[in-house]
């Protein structure tokens, strides 16, 4: 993945993340948010480089993670998105989950698996959703957590789950499948 095949601009949430990248892809272009709260300007930014250049959203599998990705994708709604799992994003020694931790392997994964916003072609409903045993379970949180690493969307709470699924224009034939997958693994 050198800068001239790599044409995309990859927002990340700071510099540690941007020296990760930058060890395994040297070429490869990043705009820090500097944290959660995204500046106006930086959205502006975003928003104008869309106009020539793929978008990715590449953040940390967590609270403020989400909420960056959320803001980016509501000023840049065709931003594609990169996740990495959880346990992927987990410090080796200390510190808090972050893209700075991850694996090459893992980092190459999410850069290549990439997400579009696509919510127009989802037949997914909350009572199928529901019915395959997402929320309201026992191990709800743990079948989110799984189908989100096999779809490669990350994880989320029960709402937020559902909404991404939504949003990616997973299809409830797609998930179905896939949640038979996951428990025949189990």
């Amino acid at each position: 993945m050198d800068k001239k095949a790599f044409n995309a601009v990859v927002v990340v949430e700071g510099k540690d993340d941007t020296i990760r990248l930058k060890q395994f892809f040297p070429g490869i272009e990043t705009i820090e948010t500097n944290g959660s709260d995204v500046p106006e300007k930086t959205l502006q930014v975003l928003q104008k480089l869309a106009k020539t250049r793929e978008i990715i959203v590449f953040t940390d599998p967590d609270f403020n993670g989400e909420r960056i990705r959320k803001l980016v994708t509501k000023a840049v709604p065709n931003a594609k998105q990169a996740f990495i799992t959880r346990k992927e994003g987990e410090p080796h020694k200390k510190g808090s989950l972050g893209v700075e931790h991850a694996s090459r392997e893992a980092i190459e994964r999410a850069l290549k698996d990439l997400h579009e916003v696509n919510p127009e072609d989802s037949d997914l409903t909350y009572a199928i959703y529901r019915s395959l045993g997402f929320c309201a379970q026992a191990d709800s949180r743990w079948l989110r957590e799984q189908v989100g690493i096999k779809l490669s969307v990350g994880y989320g709470n029960a709402k937020q789950f559902f909404a991404r699924l939504k949003m990616f224009g997973i299809s409830a034939d797609e998930l179905e499948k896939c949640v038979a997958e996951v428990k025949n693994e189990q």
